[in-house]
């Protein structure tokens, strides 16, 4: 029992103290997102990836302004990922928990300057309970590159607002145009931001120096190159939002509104418990177990700094009600993944309440139920994935057997035609399949889109040849063929299946409508 109290006081040093905090912070990140990408690979082993993955790896093959439905920032980060390791389920889910990872040690800086490093320590750990960086963290996309991006607005933000001079407001233009080019529903957290600045007590001795004046410059000359691009194309990625995002009416948008809360408040409820869990238990004397009263006193509280605590406050608050105060006035379609990078300052502004007592014990706590938790998952996974494997009757999701399909129509062009298969066109669940799993990695030709990523033309396609694929149980199967019919007249016209299997358990089948265009002569 000594020794195990020493360990925990060990634990807490570390955590705590001048010289250590930073370095225990990064060795837990690092620990959390390794070991995450370990379960979510076990986890999803009877899958392939989701194809908003594999879309932002086919994004990132070509270092474009932008992918006609969002900015270019999340097809970046994957290009360079993706360019240091190799296109694999393995590594996907490794991004997605780098993606986290760069998000949890962000936000552990954020608390560093709102309360002490024992409070900052606990959020930190509890924020890596939050379901979406873990469990839910699996596909990357713009909505989880954006947990990389908008804790850096908020981290600039706040030191924009203690230091006030023009190099950190170059910091917050920067960060801001970062969550921009990551998805334009960063204008939320640059709203809160904004909203932040005028309504704390201290906005003046803000607004008067140069931050805030040159953020914005430097936020508008880093998007300049971007803003011109929509202008090129059209203004595509609104149109497809407008396409896809506008609610028939108001009472349409209230209850996706009430889905959108629901879900998202269902998400950060065990974040909450096991927070009041890891400060309730109390270990008196190393003698006893027992659960306690939630430490609360009032009065001051030197563990935090109530002048960014309220920025935090505030932030949190608009960045969840403005959205939908918005979204109910112009009948939005709001879907519940938006709500994926804007609650990562829950825990810290739970903490942030003076009347909280954060006690030494509670961060070995906490950080206790973070290993019990990830080494449960990792012991459960591969029990969970054959059960969620032996459920899938139809071929439908993740359990479409689309990286044996990209390896069998790769076999087929090369004994074929010479050189790699250049370009698939389909509809992007599975374009964006087939560039990520077919070792020749084919440019995606999008059908029907007007907000096509540009990654291939139909031009192009036509000259080098292309695959075209047509998924029988895809409710757009007449669209596609119609298209293969304009385009790929005269093309090899096969029917092709093929099926899943995992620990040698017979899975779904998937079938395909494959036309097979050579190259021009």
């Amino acid at each position: 029992m000594r020794a195990a109290h020493r360990f925990a006081a060990w634990i807490i040093a570390s955590a705590t103290g001048d010289s250590t905090a930073r370095l225990t912070a990064m060795i837990f990140v690092l620990a959390h997102a390794a070991l995450w990408t370990l379960i979510l690979t076990v986890l999803k082993a009877s899958q392939d990836v989701h194809f908003d993955t594999s879309e932002a790896y086919a994004w990132g093959q070509q270092f474009l302004l932008g992918y006609g439905k969002h900015p270019p920032l999340s097809g970046w980060i994957a290009g360079i990922w993706f360019r240091l390791v190799p296109p694999a389920d393995w590594s996907a889910y490794g991004l997605a928990m780098a993606t986290c990872g760069v998000a949890l040690f962000v936000s552990w800086e954020i608390a560093q300057r709102v309360v002490d490093r024992r409070r900052a320590f606990f959020a930190l750990v509890l924020l890596s309970l939050y379901p979406i960086l873990n469990f839910k963290g699996y596909k990357y996309n713009a909505d989880l590159a954006q947990l990389a991006t908008l804790p850096l607005i908020v981290l600039a933000y706040l030191h924009a607002f203690e230091k006030r001079t023009a190099m950190s407001g170059v910091w917050l233009g920067l960060a801001a145009a970062a969550g921009m080019l990551t998805k334009y529903w960063a204008a939320t957290m640059i709203g809160g931001v904004g909203l932040a600045a005028l309504l704390h007590p201290e906005r003046m001795a803000y607004l008067r120096s140069s931050a805030p004046w040159v953020a914005i410059a430097v936020f508008l000359l880093a998007m300049s190159p971007h803003l011109w691009w929509l202008y090129q194309v059209d203004f595509a990625p609104f149109a497809y939002a407008g396409a896809f995002y506008a609610s028939p009416s108001q009472i349409a948008s209230s209850a996706t509104i009430l889905g959108f809360l629901t879900h998202n408040l269902a998400l950060l409820s065990p974040v909450v418990l096991l927070g009041l869990l890891a400060l309730a238990i109390r270990v008196p004397g190393g003698r006893k177990f027992l659960p306690g009263l939630l430490p609360l006193k009032g009065g001051a509280n030197k563990g935090v700094n109530l002048s960014q605590a309220l920025n935090v406050w505030i932030i949190q608050v608009a960045v969840v009600v403005a959205p939908l105060l918005a979204g109910l006035a112009y009948s939005i379609h709001v879907k519940t993944d938006w709500g994926i990078p804007l609650f990562f300052l829950v825990p810290l502004a739970l903490i942030a309440i003076p009347a909280v007592r954060v006690p030494k014990a509670a961060v070995f706590n906490v950080l206790l139920i973070w290993l019990i938790a990830s080494a449960g998952s990792l012991a459960l996974a591969p029990r969970l994935a054959s059960e969620s494997f032996a459920r899938a009757k139809q071929s439908v999701g993740a359990f479409v057997p689309s990286s044996g399909l990209a390896r069998q129509l790769t076999r087929m062009w090369h004994m074929r035609f010479p050189g790699k298969w250049p370009v698939v066109a389909s509809f992007t669940e599975a374009s964006s399949q087939m560039a990520f799993y077919s070792p020749d990695h084919p440019a995606p030709l999008e059908l029907g889109d007007a907000w096509t990523a540009g990654l291939a033309t139909l031009d192009k396609a036509k000259a080098s040849g292309f695959i075209g694929v047509c998924d029988e149980l895809d409710p757009r199967l007449a669209e596609c063929r119609a298209w293969m019919a304009e385009h790929a007249a005269g093309a090899e016209h096969l029917t092709i299946s093929e099926r899943r299997f995992h620990k040698g358990v017979m899975g779904p089948k998937g079938t395909w409508q494959v036309y097979i265009v050579p190259p021009a002569r």
